[in-house]
């Protein structure tokens, strides 16, 4: 069953720039009814609304200032999408930073800010307000999640826990219970404020060396890139699966080993 993001209503944190913000305009080419740009960053408000005016008309967005780490806050950005639109049935818990510098605010938002979004989202305001048959959740990881990086210890292990909230919320039962897909997506080095200016956002010294020696060799990608393949595993993803999108490249799905079939393999040789 293909997804048909005709007229849905989508809630996109961190929505208002970079990759949320390449989301929300190709979820609305494809045919969505409205999106609520959740971002705690207001500076961005007036740009991302004027833009999408723009391009898709009067009342197809909403910004709601939004700090993920706080449930309270968060939910009225749930509360103020079906208010404004009636429904919702996509979330995509996008914000994150990337600065292990600060690495107890890069935790709290990259690890609790999608769990808060879960919760809130499979557990309550998806099965209860979606249009269709079904609802979906994109939790944003990072080819960071699949493979640790020695200048980033702390970001690629926020980016390994949405892998394993995403595998575990994307279990057949809470399928069932929610018909609520939950699905990751973990682009690779995508051209956004993010990656720039890198200096200074780690650990130190020796982390600093390890980075500066890696850079040349990351492949990179556009936004808009990414935002068109977000769609097509929004549309087929299977709950759970983990999605990556990067160089430039489709996206292909990313599959675990399991760890069954690996101890087989030693126990027999």
């Amino acid at each position: 069953m293909v997804f048909d993001l005709q007229g849905k209503v989508a809630l996109i944190t961190g929505g208002a720039s970079g990759l949320g913000f390449a989301y929300a305009k190709e979820l609305l080419r494809n045919g969505a009814k409205g999106i609520t740009l959740a971002d705690i960053n207001e500076k961005f408000r007036e740009t991302a609304l004027s833009q999408i005016k723009e391009e898709f008309g009067d009342d197809k967005a909403i910004f709601v200032k939004t700090d993920t780490t706080n449930i309270k806050e968060f939910e009225e950005a749930f509360k103020k999408t079906i208010e404004a639109f009636g429904h919702l049935d996509i979330l995509i818990n996008n914000a994150g930073i990337l600065n292990d510098a600060i690495w107890e605010k890069e935790v709290a938002i990259n690890v609790n800010g999608v769990i808060h979004g879960m919760l809130l989202g499979i557990d309550n305001y998806l099965p209860k307000y979606k249009q269709g048959e079904e609802a979906v959740i994109v939790n944003i990881s990072s080819t960071c999640g699949v493979e640790g990086y020695g200048h980033l210890p702390v970001y690629c292990g926020t980016k390994f826990a949405v892998i394993g909230m995403t595998k575990s919320w994307g279990f057949a039962p809470h399928y069932d219970r929610t018909k609520v897909r939950v699905v990751a997506v973990c682009p690779g080095v995508t051209h956004t404020p993010l990656i720039f200016d890198m200096a200074g956002r780690n650990l130190g010294g020796p982390y600093e060396k390890i980075l500066q020696s890696g850079f040349d060799s990351w492949l990179t990608q556009d936004t808009d890139h990414v935002a068109k393949e977000m769609v097509k595993i929004i549309n087929a993803g299977p709950s759970g699966t983990i999605w990556i999108v990067e160089g430039g490249e489709p996206a292909y799905e990313y599959q675990l080993p399991q760890r069954e079939q690996i101890a087989r393999r030693y126990l027999n040789e």
